[in-house]
């Protein structure tokens, strides 16, 4: 590994880690980023899971010394999500990618007419639903979260984020500090299992996590200081870019070449 390719992975690691940490979809670029300097799939998809912990330990430790995390709600949602992960993680049949990528883009489409129509839902929170216990219908939302984040974890923020915000209440500033805890409780297990079969390369996972702790410390601060109208802006500015990339309009593994 080269100068220029230790600068690459961590420059593009502080986007990743700044993206990931107020919205999701980041990982698009990790993958990507793995591919092009020669990674197979698998093992892109393996090695990324490092630099997910490191950011989102740095994410959490913020939102923790700022009060806007949650533990005790989180914490319950995260217990299915682990589980769900787990599971997705060992998954061993293939699946339609290309299906799923153009429903992934429908979904990001709904969310961001929930968040330009009816701000209100993810800008003030709801008092009524934060108080209320995790019921049977978030435990299974929340571990189909976790099988799919287990398995690529692409995308996996919008979902996480969608279901603390609409689901439980919370505003997106205080939905992303419960959103990072959720991934960081679920995937050391998923990596455990890449491990297991040999699917992770240490060296570029820990260079690229230098820049994901420096984009997720950045953006832990942007998110209280500026609040959960700037993260709002920000999503929408990602979920466009992300939905253009899944109908193949931008292909960002192009634009890294």
């Amino acid at each position: 590994m080269n100068w220029l390719e230790i600068t690459l992975l961590i420059v593009s690691g502080v986007f990743v880690g700044f993206i990931n940490t107020l919205a999701g979809g980041g990982t698009i670029i990790s993958l990507s980023l793995f591919m092009f300097m020669g990674l197979p799939a698998n093992i892109a998809n393996g090695t990324n899971r490092i630099a997910v912990i490191l950011q989102n330990m740095t994410s959490v430790t913020e939102f923790r010394r700022k009060k806007m995390l949650d533990l005790r709600k989180g914490t319950a949602l995260a217990i299915p999500t682990v589980i769900g992960a787990m599971v997705g993680a060992q998954i061993a049949t293939d699946i339609n990618e290309e299906i799923f990528e153009k429903a992934l883009a429908v979904v990001m489409i709904i969310m961001v007419y929930f968040i330009v129509v009816k701000p209100s839902k993810w800008l003030k929170g709801q008092q009524e639903l934060i108080e209320k216990k995790v019921n049977w219908l978030q435990i299974l939302i929340f571990f189909l979260i976790g099988v799919y984040g287990g398995f690529v974890q692409v995308g996996v923020g919008y979902f996480i984020l969608a279901g603390v915000v609409l689901g439980a209440g919370y505003d997106l500033v205080r939905a992303n500090a419960i959103k990072v805890w959720i991934v960081l409780l679920y995937t050391p297990m998923a990596l455990l299992v890449f491990i297991f079969n040999d699917q992770v390369r240490w060296d570029y996972g820990l260079i690229h996590s230098i820049g994901n702790i420096i984009g997720a410390f950045i953006a832990s601060r942007f998110a209280v200081t500026w609040g959960a109208n700037f993260v709002r802006w920000v999503m929408i500015v990602i979920i466009a870019v992300t939905v253009l990339h899944l109908f193949g309009m931008v292909d960002f593994k192009a634009l890294l070449s």
